[in-house]
């Protein structure tokens, strides 16, 4: 695990695009339009990496300059940058990423003709999230909080938010795209340890199943000989109920299944079946 883990985890550490904000439908300007109820966000984010939590929410009454909003990172997880960059607001980082802040204070609204009364409302806040690469998929962060406090200091709002690990994408190595391929091919590539890995074709079909071993590596080889003919096959790794799926792999069958008259098992006495096939292009034989 840990050769696999050093091979396709620790060197990811750009910035994931799995964000969600509950209640939110954020915009590229930083608007959005909300439904009320407390401050919460929610984000899947993969072990090694970074992802946004972006906070919203706030429907209460107007908080003017000096008005602050808070993130506390979940236990593990460190918060690394506060990128709203529009007028009006200053974002900050702890020592040490334990939480991050935006203060309103007072300048122009963010948006042109806005009051400082709107300040919080209708829009989400972005906080970047470190999540450690020892993170277990499936798992989700305990202790990740939100409250936004007036100049005063009194709390206005409090809420949590959800951060869960997500799972690393499986690889899917071979075969290799437009390599052309007998009726039976090995499947490969690498996945998080112990994800239950499935292959699938076009049409949603499962061509072969296995369980990543502990270094990350899988293989399988389909049950049913593939049809003939140009195909697509992906892989999805599920580990503690969070899925990932691999790139699409286009294939290409040159071998027929009558072929290869002894690679199905049959129901009764576990001998070869003949004749059977699997079209992985969805074009039907």
């Amino acid at each position: 695990m840990s050769r696999f883990r050093r091979a396709t985890v620790l060197g990811c550490l750009a910035v994931a695009g799995a964000v969600a904000a509950a209640g939110m439908a954020y915009g590229a300007d930083g608007a959005s339009g909300s439904d009320g109820g407390d401050l919460w966000a929610s984000a899947t984010i993969e072990p090694g990496r970074e992802g946004i939590v972006r906070v919203g929410g706030y429907e209460g009454a107007p908080l003017g300059a000096g008005s602050v909003l808070t993130l506390s990172a979940p236990a593990q997880a460190r918060v690394t940058d506060t990128p709203f960059a529009a007028g009006g607001y200053r974002g900050a980082v702890t020592l040490g990423g334990s939480s991050g802040t935006y203060t309103f204070e007072g300048a122009a609204g963010p948006f042109a003709g806005e009051s400082a009364s709107a300040a919080w409302k209708g829009r989400t806040f972005p906080f970047v999230l470190s999540v450690p690469a020892n993170a277990e998929p499936g798992t989700r962060l305990p202790d990740c909080a939100l409250v936004l406090k007036d100049a005063e200091g009194a709390v206005k709002e409090k809420g949590t938010c959800a951060v869960t690990v997500g799972l690393p994408a499986p690889t899917l190595s071979r075969p290799q795209s437009g390599v052309p391929l007998s009726a039976l091919p090995e499947m490969s590539g690498t996945a998080y340890p112990g994800a239950q890995v499935t292959v699938r074709d076009a049409l949603e079909e499962e061509v072969c199943a296995t369980t990543a071993a502990p270094d990350g590596t899988w293989s399988c080889v389909p049950s049913l000989a593939l049809a003939p003919g140009a195909g697509r096959i992906q892989a999805t790794a599920t580990f503690n109920g969070v899925s990932a799926a691999s790139e699409q792999i286009h294939i290409l069958v040159t071998e027929s299944a009558a072929a290869q008259p002894d690679t199905v098992t049959d129901s009764e006495g576990g001998r070869p079946a003949p004749g059977a096939a699997r079209n992985a292009g969805g074009t039907g034989q």
